[in-house]
């Protein structure tokens, strides 16, 4: 279940910017004494000291922007250089052989990194159907050929400050997940 939370934080934050409710909770998210734990308390911190308008205005600059953000948060914007290509086609098909199929009204392309965590959050919780081999098979094919690299630019990008935090937890997660996903079983 710790996986599941983890990929749904990574989901809210990354498909809108917090809200003051929002930012309380995540002000009391305690850290530990793994990268991933230290991530944590520094994300708790900048909750803490942030101003939701601040970080809405940061969230746009970063995501939406005027004509384009400075970060795409698209699979295939990272693999080919252009949104709706090829690589969000696969994923597409991958989804619908799980049963999953894109919300009537959602104006993201399932291949939105915030979509993404969140079909891993539901895999893995149950609220999706799928096995453990899923769960890889989407992790492998859809998040491990990109998603580390959004984290890390967005951990380096000039316009983050509360969402540098979360590149790192992003960046250190996905890394924790494709070392665990490569374990013998």
């Amino acid at each position: 279940m710790a996986r599941a939370r983890e990929y749904g934080l990574l989901a809210v934050l990354l498909a809108r910017a917090p809200d003051r409710p929002l930012l309380r909770r995540i002000a009391t998210i305690e850290g530990g004494p793994t990268p991933l734990g230290a991530a944590h308390a520094s994300l708790a911190q900048a909750a803490t000291d942030a101003q939701a308008d601040s970080i809405e205005r940061e969230y746009f600059e970063l995501f939406v922007g005027v004509g384009r953000g400075e970060l795409m948060p698209y699979g295939s914007y990272y693999r080919t250089g252009f949104i709706n290509e090829r690589p969000l086609a696969r994923l597409r098909e991958d989804l619908l052989a799980l049963g999953i199929e894109r919300v009537e009204g959602e104006t993201e392309p399932e291949d939105h990194a915030a979509l993404l965590c969140e079909i891993m959050a539901g895999l893995i919780d149950g609220r999706l159907r799928g096995s453990d081999d899923a769960q890889q098979g989407i992790f492998d094919r859809h998040l491990a050929p990109w998603m580390g690299r959004f984290f890390s630019d967005l951990e380096q990008s000039e316009s983050a400050d509360f969402y540098r935090h979360v590149g790192t937890i992003g960046r250190l997660f996905i890394e924790i997940e494709r070392a665990a996903f490569a374990l013998p079983v």
